[in-house]
C-alpha cells in the first residue's frame, strides 16, 4: 500500500516508521526542508519538500497513485484542506489527526475515513490509568459500549489455575462478558481460548465486557494496582 502523509512532524515521522516497518511504501510532505532530510536519512522513507496542500507538491508526492492519505498537520484547518483535496483525487482511504472536535463534522464533510483524536485519547487513557491501575490496557469500541480489557492473572489471582469452562459456569462471574485472548506468558503468541484452556499464574487475558462491569471484573478475578507492571506508553 502506497501511504501519502501530510507533515513531517514527531506524529508523522513515528507513523512513517511504523507503516515502513509493516512493509508499506511511504512518503511525507512538509515545508520543513530539515524534517524531509531527517525522513529520508533517519526514517528511510520519500520526502517531498513543500506545502502538504499544495497541488503541484502532491501530484509530485504521487498522490494520485497512494492507496491512502494520513494528515498529520499541527493545523485543523490545514488537515481539512489537505482531507478536502485527497477526496478530490480520489484517495480511497483517508485519516486525519484532530485537534480540535469542532472539526469532527467538517471532517467527515470532507470526506475522511477515519478522524483521529489524539487529545481524546490521551484523556481516556490517563483517566483509566487512573480509575484501573489493575487494567495493562483498555480499549473502547461501538463508542464506549464495549470495552476489551488486557488483565494479568497472578498466582494469587481467583481465577489461576482453571479452566474457561469453570470460570464460564461460576456465578459470581460478570454476566455478559467474555474471555476471547490467552497469552501464557509475554514472549509467548496470544491465542484464542476454549473451555479447556487452564490460566497459569503469570499468563494474560483478553476480557469483553461492558463499561459497568470493568470494576466488578477486577473485583472478581482478585487482582490489586500492585500486579499492574509498570508500561512505557508510546507516543
Amino acid at each position: 500500500m502506497y501511504v501519502l502523509i501530510g507533515g513531517a512532524g514527531m506524529m508523522g515521522l513515528r507513523l512513517a516508521q511504523a507503516l515502513l516497518e509493516m512493509g508499506h511504501t511511504v512518503a511525507v510532505v512538509d515545508t520543513d526542508p530539515i524534517a524531509c532530510q531527517y525522513a529520508r536519512e533517519k526514517v528511510g522513507v520519500m520526502a517531498f519538500e513543500g506545502s502538504a496542500v499544495s497541488t503541484t507538491v502532491l501530484d509530485e508526492a504521487g498522490i494520485r497513485k497512494a492507496d491512502a492519505v494520513a494528515a498529520t498537520l499541527s493545523s485543523d484547518a490545514m488537515n481539512l484542506a489537505l482531507v478536502t483535496l485527497s477526496k478530490r483525487y480520489g484517495v480511497p482511504m483517508i485519516v486525519v489527526r484532530m485537534s480540535e472536535r469542532d472539526f469532527l463534522e467538517p471532517y467527515r464533510i470532507a470526506g475522511a475515513s477515519h478522524v483521529i483524536s489524539t487529545l481524546d485519547i490521551a484523556i481516556t487513557t490517563m483517566v483509566n490509568a487512573l480509575e484501573y491501575p489493575e487494567v495493562e490496557s483498555m480499549m473502547h469500541f461501538e463508542q464506549g459500549q464495549v470495552e476489551v480489557l488486557k488483565l494479568p492473572v497472578p498466582s494469587d489471582c481467583y481465577i489461576a489455575g482453571r479452566t474457561i469452562a469453570e470460570i464460564a459456569q461460576d456465578p459470581k462471574f460478570p454476566t455478559g462478558s467474555l474471555i476471547i485472548g490467552y497469552q501464557c506468558h509475554v514472549c509467548a503468541d496470544l491465542v484464542i481460548p476454549n473451555g479447556n484452556t487452564r490460566l497459569d499464574a503469570g499468563s494474560t487475558i483478553l476480557v469483553v465486557t461492558k463499561p459497568g462491569l470493568v470494576r466488578q471484573m477486577i473485583d472478581y478475578m482478585g487482582i490489586c494496582s500492585s500486579h499492574r507492571p509498570t508500561l512505557e506508553v508510546s507516543h
